[in-house]
């Protein structure tokens, strides 16, 4: 079974092979610009300003280029779905040929067992070596942005990549199984996976753990104060940020003391003429907001959950599979 299931998946094998070769020399040139770049210009810096300037430079010149990187490791898995997942056993059923493979002396749950283990750990093994270099490429510029939580360089770092490709290349085949039929089967994948990658981020992740909740008083020093924003009428902070952690609110209330919303009119006393006097003069009325942020300290733990967690359900749709195909397809 073994051997045949080579055969049957060398081509795709092969080709996978080498554009992961391809991809990966283009990662290594990448990583070793990226080290010289931060070697000269952000290693050696003195002065604050200078730093801050040379690490801006820094993340705006290679933004585009890991955007990209990371792109492929969140659109690697779903391609391994929709060509090795979902043909695995449509081809068979297509062709007719599951007749003859399912009336040998292998039974059914045999046959797919091999299949899913042999393509599954070649979907390991893809997604792992493109990680692994991502992670090391990547890692002066993320190092410098500190924001390892974003949407992209979460799934595109470490282990949760391995996960994500597992489980797209068995709900594929679960799909196909279901459809009985490769370009609908591709189609509903394609689908699922996208949906998948919004929900993920955005609506499963944030909440894995309870989030921090914690005050802010208004600095007064300008360089560490919010951004502010005005809307109808009341302030707001916008983007801010905590170093390493990954805050969950875009934009939040401006509080004052009572807890009640800062309008525009509560600080219409404050000077204008430079942003230091300004910031200064709401840090004196005792203005605050309130934060909700997963700590930088739990990067791993999220990256170890969301692992398991696509393991888990590639496990259940494998038990699926293995059950489904004892019944007849047709």
């Amino acid at each position: 079974m073994i051997w045949l299931t080579w055969r049957q998946f060398r081509v795709q094998a092969l080709a996978a092979a080498a554009a992961v070769a391809a991809i990966a020399i283009y990662f290594v040139i990448l990583g070793m610009q990226l080290r010289s770049s931060y070697d000269s210009d952000i290693a050696g810096c003195g002065a604050k300003d200078s730093c801050d300037t040379a690490k801006s430079f820094f993340l705006e010149q290679y933004e585009t280029q890991l955007t990209l990187a990371s792109i492929v490791l969140v659109v690697a898995p779903a391609l391994i779905g929709i060509f090795w997942g979902a043909p695995l056993i449509t081809r068979e059923v297509e062709t007719g040929t599951h007749r003859l493979v399912w009336n040998q002396s292998v039974t059914r749950a045999r046959w797919l067992t091999v299949k899913l283990l042999f393509v599954g750990l070649a979907s390991t093994a893809v997604i792992g070596v493109l990680s692994i270099l991502l992670t090391w490429a990547a890692s002066p510029y993320d190092q410098v942005e500190g924001a390892r939580f974003g949407a992209l360089a979460f799934i595109s770092r470490n282990i949760a990549p391995i996960g994500y490709a597992v489980f797209a290349f068995v709900l594929a085949t679960a799909i196909g199984l279901l459809t009985r039929r490769t370009m609908p089967a591709m189609a509903i994948t394609l689908a699922v996976l996208a949906v998948t990658q919004v929900l993920v981020p955005f609506v499963v992740r944030p909440y894995m753990q309870s989030p921090v909740k914690t005050t802010m008083a208004m600095s007064s020093d300008p360089t560490k104060a919010p951004s502010l924003v005005l809307a109808n009428g009341q302030m707001s902070i916008a983007d801010f940020s905590i170093p390493g952690a990954w805050v969950l609110d875009s934009r939040v209330k401006l509080l004052n003391s009572s807890g009640k919303p800062v309008t525009e009119k509560m600080i219409s006393d404050c000077p204008t003429r430079t942003f230091s006097e300004e910031v200064k003069c709401m840090a004196e009325k005792d203005l605050h907001f309130n934060v909700s942020y997963q700590p930088a300290d739990r990067y791993w733990t999220f990256q170890w959950i969301e692992l398991v967690g696509y393991l888990v359900l590639a496990g259940l749709l494998s038990l699926f599979c293995l059950r489904r195909i004892r019944q007849p397809l047709l």
